[in-house]
């Protein structure tokens, strides 16, 4: 994540979801790259004036889905879902 207050909450990450949060260092803008770019990407379905429990979890599954299924040119034009699954395979 990026320091901005849309994750105030990110504590509740682990409890909630089992998963850590991770942040940019402050004076490391190289890191904050595919951050912004995927914030831009998010911002397209989450306006940052929509509150997020507007959403319902099958929006919100949407959304990630579309995020998680659009090709990247960083990981060889493969989907995130891809590489995952690909990464996934290799601790078999």
């Amino acid at each position: 994540f990026d320091r901005g207050i849309e994750f105030r909450n990110w504590r509740k990450l682990k409890p909630g979801i089992g998963t850590e949060a991770w942040f940019c260092d402050p004076q490391a803008p190289w890191q904050k790259g595919s951050v912004e770019n995927l914030n831009k990407r998010a911002r397209r379905y989450l306006p940052r004036d929509a509150p997020v429990a507007a959403f319902s979890d099958r929006d919100m599954k949407s959304i990630c889905d579309r995020l998680n299924g659009t090709p990247r040119k960083c990981l060889g034009w493969r989907t995130p879902t891809e590489a995952f699954r690909e990464e996934l395979m290799k601790l078999r």
